[in-house]
Parts: structure tokens; sequence; C-alpha cells
């Protein structure tokens, strides 16, 4: 972190189908090894296959995703004293979406379909649907947030 002044946010360019800065955003974190037209191909395939699967918008199951999986609490740890306590703290929105788009792709990446296109659009149609891998680690931050909620005077 620089000590003189804060650093610029790079401002993001929308995606050449939709024209959308989230697309963007997910496409860059599905991205591996600087491949950007493979995660392309991975995306937008993914949505071929949930219009495929009968949704109508996929465009709008992959908001509603994006949108049940925001957290909106979570466990930071600080120090006091010797001890060391988890304090639930309210999460940033550009944080938010951050995490929302890191755990669906992360949990895509772990399912058991054959190809990737399949394993994203299956996260993204549950995750849509409020079940899923992804929604449960949502849950456990906000239940973990919950659980610590005692601690919430050390916020800082």
């Amino acid at each position: 972190m620089p000590r003189r002044r804060e650093v610029p946010k790079r401002e993001v360019l929308g995606d050449p189908v939709y024209g959308d800065t989230l697309v963007t955003k997910f496409m860059n974190c599905l991205m591996r090894d600087g491949k950007k037209a493979l995660a392309e191909r991975l995306f937008y395939g993914a949505l071929d296959a949930i219009k495929g699967k009968g949704h109508e918008e996929p465009m709008q199951v992959f908001k509603n995703a994006v949108d049940n999986v925001r957290p909106s609490v979570e466990v930071r740890s600080r120090r006091v004293g010797g001890a060391t306590y988890q304090v639930p703290v309210e999460v940033r929105p550009s944080r938010r979406q951050a995490l929302a788009i890191r755990w669906l792709v992360t949990f895509a990446r772990q399912r058991s379909e054959k190809t990737m296109v399949e394993r994203l659009a299956a996260e993204l149609m549950d995750a849509a649907n409020n079940r899923g891998a992804t929604m449960k680690k949502k849950d456990d931050t906000h239940r973990m947030a919950e659980a610590n909620k005692v601690f919430a005077h050390y916020r800082w």
C-alpha cells in the first residue's frame, strides 16, 4: 500500500456482447494465465447452456446469482490484549461483488460435471435458485458473523 496517496481505481470496460462491466469482471476472474479468449468462450458457453436448459434470460440468471451470493457481513481477526477475536464487520460494496464473483468461480471449478461450461452453468443456476456450494459459503460467512456478534464492540 502506498503511503502518499490513494491509488485510483481502474476503469473496467464493458464486455463485447452485453456491454456490462460485471460480466467483464467475472471473465477476468475466470481467466487463467492471461487467456481471455478462453474465459470469454467459457462464460458465453455457460450462458448458452443456461438458455438451452429452458431459462428465458441467461443474463438475468447470472445477475440473480451474483446478487444472491453477495455477503453483507464477514468476520475479521482483531488482536486485543494478546487474544485474537473474530469481529463481525460490514462488507464494502466493491468487496461484496468481488467475493461473490470469486466464490462462484471457485465453486464452479470444484464441481463434478465434465466440462467447465457445464460446471459454470450449473453453479450459476444453483446460485440463482439460492442453493449450491456458493450459497452455503455465504450462509456460513453470515452464520460465523452472527455467532461472533458479542465481539462487535471491538470493531475499528
